[in-house]
């Protein structure tokens, strides 16, 4: 009797399930959890593999570096859309200069564009390695589908689909077991790495640092909580309903401490991944994440190749919606169009059109003899220009109580965010002393 409890009538009902528990727990993961997921896109699957073919495991402390500063420049800018009610570009419009505004969002739809060309054709890549036949083509069936599914499908149902394809990661642990790894090694390199302190290295670490923290991801989470609020008519921006502050701020604080937390797990494993296999192999160079599946097959076998050409896949069909998305939110949100995936096409023909433009565009750049790797370098190079003053802009505003009312953030997140600002700020620096211009 000691499972049962007593009712009223005095009967016995069955203990609580658990599973409404577990429920409860999902319902909190949304926004956090989907970024943090999209970040490990294709591309930043080539750069984290690029890391352990080149320097093995010696670049792994990266990843527990990065985490709490993404923790706390994601948790602002959610944050700053559950209080305002707006995104970062309708914040930035308000509060700042247009010309700052305008620049930043045109930088950005530039730089996503050029991240969803790389993005679709590694799906496209990773198809043909499984199945055969034209990787282009397959591309541009991935950015169809993912289009048509933007547009058809409205939010509240297509969350749901991006949650589930956030599994697709799992794909990267799981490669982990299935190649041989020397434990005790990995944690000397995470004490004590050993790093030669040259242009490679530097560059790499910066490509690393670029790749986590990245702007599309503030824009996205931001305007993701701004989806949320319009979701749920009982929910309002927390400048109107401050009472509904306390259970936000705990949901947005356990969401993006997950997300992050998973998103730099994933990144861990693709390091230490290629570089027990790749590195030790002799295999420095990987310019594609489609190359290190390929390389990873002779190597660690049929099955580890299987797991990381199918997790490009599902992590590109996940970051493709994230970049065009990303990149709509914030040019609707600067000329104050009617915005949101839950509206219908001819509702929001600017937002749509903005995520037709981006991912279209990003499948015909496949198409031109324009070098992806080339492309993508300029592509991260236009990130980091962008990165530090979005960040500040976000601090600033996040720290102002005309925009944040009383729900300034805390000394704690300042530190934080600041922090991931002045580590950005420097990688940038060091990205420009390192810049290859041929």
């Amino acid at each position: 009797m000691k499972n049962q409890h007593i009712d009223i009538t005095g009967a016995p009902r069955p203990a609580p399930s658990s599973k409404p528990r577990l429920q409860s727990w999902l319902k909190k993961l949304g926004p956090g959890l989907i970024t943090g997921a999209a970040d490990d896109d294709p591309s930043g699957i080539a750069t984290y593999s690029q890391a352990g073919a080149q320097f093995g495991p010696n670049l792994l402390w990266t990843m527990f570096f990065t985490y709490p500063l993404m923790v706390g420049i994601q948790v602002v800018s959610a944050r700053i859309g559950r209080v305002t009610g707006m995104g970062l570009a309708g914040n930035i419009r308000a509060h700042f200069p247009r010309w700052l505004l305008y620049v930043i969002v045109s930088l950005l739809l530039v730089a996503n564009t050029i991240n969803i060309a790389a993005d679709v054709s590694a799906m496209g890549e990773a198809l043909g390695l499984l199945m055969g036949g034209s990787s282009r083509l397959y591309a541009a069936c991935f950015g169809v589908v993912s289009l048509v599914l933007q547009i058809v499908v409205p939010y509240s149902r297509y969350v749901r689909v991006l949650k589930w394809l956030t599994l697709a990661l799992l794909a990267y642990v799981g490669v982990v077991f299935a190649v041989h790894i020397e434990w005790g090694q990995v944690a000397r390199s995470l004490v004590a790495p050993r790093i030669e302190w040259n242009a490679a290295a530097i560059t790499t670490i910066v490509a690393v640092f670029g790749t986590t923290i990245s702007p599309y991801l503030f824009f996205w989470q931001a305007s993701q909580e701004v989806e949320e609020l319009e979701a749920d008519p009982k929910r309002r921006p927390l400048l109107e309903a401050p009472e509904q502050a306390r259970p936000s701020f705990r949901r947005i604080k356990i969401d993006t401490y997950l997300g992050m937390g998973f998103s730099n797990l994933v990144a861990f494993f693709i390091i230490l991944t290629t570089a027990v296999t790749l590195h030790v192999q002799g295999i420095t160079t990987i310019q594609t994440s489609a190359e290190a599946a390929t390389a990873l097959r002779p190597i660690a076998g049929e099955f580890a190749f299987l797991l990381f050409a199918a997790g490009i896949i599902g992590t590109g069909l996940l970051a493709v919606p994230v970049l065009a998305g990303s990149a709509a939110y914030a040019i609707a949100g600067a000329f104050e169009w009617k915005k949101g995936l839950e509206h219908k096409l001819f509702d929001a023909k600017g937002f749509y059109g903005i995520i037709a433009v981006s991912t279209l565009v990003g499948v015909a750049l496949g198409f031109t003899p324009i070098d992806p790797i080339k492309a993508l370098y300029w592509s991260a190079v236009i990130n980091g220009v962008i990165s530090v003053p979005i960040m500040a802009v976000m601090m600033i505003m996040g720290a102002n109580s005309k925009v944040m009312g009383r729900f300034v953030v805390t000394r704690k997140l300042k530190w934080l965010g600041w922090l991931a600002t002045a580590a950005m700020t420097v990688a940038v620096v060091a990205m420009f002393i390192t810049l290859d211009l041929s």
